[in-house]
């Protein structure tokens, strides 16, 4: 019989309870066991773990989140860590470990791999910064900020005041340039091209002078301080400017149906891989089938923005 355990790790997206269930049911419809770890890697470590059957995973589809918690852990990122995770799981019987998180978690999976554990990675993280997929959380992070963005251009246009939104993507700018690009943001700030400022202006002042009395400038953080930014704006435009920072609401919230989808082939597919002759792999999406790609690729590859959708939200903010 076939063991494995399941555990998320990293930052949380929506979508992981999804795929923790996919995870569970899939495995114990395949007549396996399956164990859920509690708070990631630190907990792989500690051996916080617990046998789970159908019912562990009832009513958890539309929550956000991870019922079995997550955590970043400097152990594991030691050899010591690592080998203390791997002896926990075979001490036990447990072959086999899906991980489901973003980059840095698919690398511990694969320096777990390289222990002799089977390791498949499902990818999540609201910044669908990982290479060959698309990413859980990412559909409903988008769907999060454009939210804001409606929220707020309603109120700039009637108090006529531009509004700065900064939004999550240190190095990534996906979900600054998808909710943008969806919610006609007339500038777009984001880490993979540098910031024109006097781009920024010349879009408030081009719209004021056709009438426009409100502008939206999403930022994704970390690219241009928005304390910095408003106050050039407001220097040279002589328009009044706000700041909102969205911060961890993008996280957190019930998972769109896209992301629910999404998780639930992914899940399934990670415990159709563990029976399969293939080790050490990810499970990717292009959006129309599901596929698998070795951990070690996923690892030492580098995912390029699309740029055309950059192209896209310049021309159309005229």
């Amino acid at each position: 019989m076939h063991r494995l355990a399941v555990l998320t790790s990293g930052g949380d997206a929506s979508g992981m309870n999804a795929a923790i269930r996919a995870v569970v049911r899939t495995a114990i419809y395949m007549d396996m066991e399956v164990y859920g770890v509690r708070q990631g890697f630190a907990g792989l470590i500690e051996d916080n773990l617990v046998q789970m059957n159908a019912g562990s995973v009832a009513d958890i589809i539309q929550r956000g989140g991870t019922i079995l918690q997550t955590s970043r852990s400097d152990h594991f990122k030691t050899l010591e860590g690592r080998q203390k995770a791997t002896r926990n799981l075979i001490n036990r019987g447990i072959e086999n470990l899906v991980v489901i998180g973003g980059e840095g978690s698919l690398r511990g999976a694969y320096h777990i791999s390289r222990l002799g554990i089977n390791v498949i990675g499902i990818p999540a993280t609201i910044d669908n910064d990982i290479v060959f997929t698309r990413s859980i959380g990412f559909d409903t992070a988008v769907n999060t900020v454009l939210d804001a963005i409606n929220r707020i251009r309603d109120t700039a246009s009637s108090h006529g005041r531009n509004f700065i939104i900064e939004v999550m993507g240190r190095d990534c700018g996906e979900v600054a340039l998808a909710a943008g690009v969806a919610g006609g943001a007339e500038s777009i700030l984001i880490p993979e091209i540098e910031t024109d400022i006097n781009a920024v202006i010349d879009k408030i002042n081009q719209g004021s002078n056709r009438g426009k009395l409100h502008s939206i400038i999403i930022v994704a953080e970390g690219v241009y301080p928005p304390l910095e930014l408003r106050d050039i704006i407001e220097k040279r435009t002589g328009h009044d400017t706000r700041i909102t920072i969205l911060g961890h609401t993008q996280r957190g919230g019930s998972p769109t149906a896209q992301d629910r989808i999404l998780a639930s082939c992914m899940g399934k597919a990670a415990v159709e891989l563990i029976a399969s002759p293939k080790h050490n792999q990810m499970v990717a999406s292009d959006g129309k089938h599901i596929f698998s790609i070795p951990l070690q690729e996923v690892i030492n590859g580098a995912k390029t923005l699309d740029l055309e959708m950059f192209e896209i939200a310049r021309m159309l903010s005229i």
